[in-house]
């Protein structure tokens, strides 16, 4: 056993001792007052711990350090050839940070690493920057359909595309091959420099995702706050999805918005290109402002077709129709003389396949109305004919 293995151990039992008998110990352990009178004197690590390490030279084996307190610590094998570059550039005397990988090894040294503790470092400074909420500019290395690549402090980061800035996020208008597309939309980052901030620091799980939209957010929110739910702007169509419009405020460029595809018009929109196109000037109403990102409205400046619809229509009244969707629960038919969509329920037929046997997209139909209802903005639909036989 070397002298520092004993005196680790010794320490440990004193550390034992301490907690379990601490009346006892104080009257009677001279140890105890010597450990508490110059507690600097005496060092206790475990592997893990990061430790300040003086350089003492370099043999044959390995890197020597000084582990002030404790013992001689040594970097050697792969730890030797990770840091080469580090130990190249240490001078004698100088203190370094190390990284414990083993205690008091069969020559007595205290195993060390370099590279390791070079990393701990860094990562204790990204968590550091995170808490302070620094803006960190970093150049773009790489993408996929998930995001951007790049690094912070030689450390591997990650910027999903949910943290894109709202002008930076992939308008993709087709689902078809979405990945491939967002992909592709993504590569004209790649060499360039963006400023992010850091969202999650997780070195275990060797995790740093940095964010964008946190900068721009900060930025959008105070523009936000002049404006109400209900209130009306002005903008330009910037962008069009699957799932709606975006739109870019003209009083302020910075904020841009969403129009949910159901939100565009009062009837059903199954692509947004029908109402909408890339660079027109429309007027849309504010319909809520949470966390930097505007929702807006274009139907809520429309005329509403729904209302007074039990007006111009009633239980049993004829009409024509065209289908134009099927669904799992049934036909979206566009009524003659009307501005919205009827449905007639899948149950009037048995099945879907059956649905469509009878039904052919596109082709004028005789239908009779079974309900309406203008608050839940319903207009039930039968085939003529079809309700004779339910009666």
């Amino acid at each position: 056993m070397t002298f520092s293995q004993g005196l680790h151990i010794l320490f440990s039992v004193m550390e034992t001792i301490i907690e379990t008998k601490p009346k006892v110990l104080k009257k009677r352990s001279p140890m105890l007052k010597i450990i508490k009178a110059e507690p600097e004197m005496f060092t206790v690590v475990k592997p893990g711990d990061l430790v300040e390490a003086e350089f003492i030279g370099q043999g044959k084996r390995g890197a020597y350090f000084n582990v002030k307190n404790f013992s001689t610590g040594i970097v050697f094998g792969r730890e030797l050839m990770n840091a080469r570059e580090i130990i190249k550039k240490l001078e004698m005397g100088e203190v370094i940070n190390a990284k414990v990988v083993m205690v008091d090894n069969e020559s007595g040294y205290t195993e060390l690493s370099l590279a390791e503790a070079d990393k701990q470092k860094d990562w204790k400074e990204l968590k550091e920057m995170k808490e302070k909420g620094e803006v960190v500019t970093v150049k773009i290395e790489g993408a996929n359909s998930g995001g951007l690549m790049t690094e912070i402090k030689k450390i591997k980061a990650f910027l999903p595309v949910s943290q894109l800035s709202n002008q930076n996020y992939p308008r993709i208008s087709d689902s078809n091959n979405e990945k491939e597309k967002i992909h592709e939309e993504l590569k004209r980052f790649v060499d360039q420099e963006m400023q992010v901030k850091i969202l999650t620091v997780n070195p275990k799980a060797n995790k740093l995702i940095i964010s964008e939209r946190e900068i721009t957010d900060e930025n959008v929110q105070e523009i936000l706050k002049k404006y109400a739910i209900g209130s009306e702007v002005e903008g330009i169509i910037s962008g069009v999805a699957d799932f709606g419009a975006f739109i870019r405020f003209e009083d302020d460029p910075e904020v841009e918005g969403l129009i949910h595809i159901s939100e565009l018009d009062h009837r059903l929109v199954e692509d947004p290109k029908e109402v909408v196109t890339v660079g027109d000037r429309v007027r849309a109403v504010v319909t809520e402002i949470k966390e930097g990102r505007v929702s807006l409205s274009l139907k809520a400046l429309k005329p509403d077709p729904w209302k007074d619809l039990d007006k111009k229509f009633e239980k049993g009244q004829g009409v024509k129709g065209n289908p134009f969707k099927f669904n799992p629960f049934g036909a979206f038919i566009e009524v003659e003389g009307a501005e919205v969509q009827g449905l007639i329920h899948v149950s009037e037929f048995g099945s879907v396949e059956e649905m469509k046997d009878k039904l052919e997209l596109n082709k004028t139909y005789d239908f009779v109305v079974e309900t309406v209802n203008p608050e839940e903005k319903r207009l039930i639909l039968k085939l003529k004919g079809s309700e004779k036989k339910g009666e």
